[in-house]
């Protein structure tokens, strides 16, 4: 009899780096053109994640927050959420669809309920907390002027916050022309605005951009000798790959119009 082949530590790394290599490549094939190595690598992570994410939420929601609850611990009021779940699922029946109105109505007016405060509070009393903030502070016997821009509950940033909101509702104040003075004080605004802008565009960029100094951190680790050099090897496979559908796809004729 045949024995069963034992996959070991090494061997199921060694399968790992390859397989992050390739998919790897595969999305940076991208940036030639639309290719078949890039939909393989696409649908895979696609279908992965959709797998695992059903996986996951039958594991951990179905199982351990419903079943066990109902049947060892005799939580019967759990059956109430899971009565709205199954009235969701009666879109998709087409007599019953109007019953997943009720569904749909208590989780948006839950939803509702919990993200109109958390918002409230975050966004518009917080704002309104550093806008009216004291600019001048007691310290023994007599008040002071912070300049420490690193404070955030100093009186320099107090007055940059102040001026910021200020101006930029005078912005968006449309009632009147942005003329004279109105105008500078308009402008100012829109500076904030950019300023703004540009802090969350930087956040989203450097964001992206640790996310491709991970991959190029593991395609340089998996070129060493001891994971069998799957990055040169599958850059090869990839590039020969592309050359090949190049070769394959016919010139199309100039477009005239």
């Amino acid at each position: 009899m045949p024995q069963p082949v034992s996959v070991t530590d090494m061997d199921a790394t060694i399968l790992g780096a390859w397989m992050a290599t390739g998919l790897t490549l595969f999305i940076f094939s991208f940036l030639y053109q639309d290719n078949p190595l890039f939909k393989l690598a696409e649908h895979l992570y696609v279908g992965v994640s959709v797998g695992y994410t059903i996986v996951k939420a039958y594991d951990t929601v179905i199982v351990h927050l419903i079943v066990k609850p109902i049947v060892e611990e005799g939580q019967i009021a759990l059956l109430i959420p899971v009565a709205i779940g199954l009235l969701m699922l009666t879109r998709y029946v087409p007599r019953a669809a109007w019953m997943s109105r009720y569904a749909f109505a208590f989780i948006v007016g839950l939803g509702s309920g919990l993200a109109i405060p958390r918002t409230i509070s975050s966004f518009v009393l917080k704002q309104v907390e550093d806008t009216i903030r004291p600019l001048l502070f007691q310290a023994g016997d007599g008040l002071t002027f912070s300049f420490n821009l690193l404070n955030p509950a100093s009186s320099l940033n107090a007055v940059i916050i102040l001026i910021g909101v200020s101006t930029v509702l005078f912005y968006f104040f449309f009632s009147i022309e942005h003329s004279g003075p109105g105008k500078i004080v308009a402008r100012t605004g829109i500076v904030f605005l950019m300023i703004a802008f540009g802090a969350a565009f930087g956040y989203t960029v450097m964001a992206r951009m640790s996310l491709l100094i991970g991959r190029l951190t593991d395609l340089i680790e998996f070129s060493d000798v001891s994971y069998g050099r799957p990055t040169w090897w599958l850059l090869m496979l990839t590039i020969a790959v592309l050359v090949l559908l190049a070769r394959r796809v016919p010139n199309r004729p100039p477009d005239l119009h």
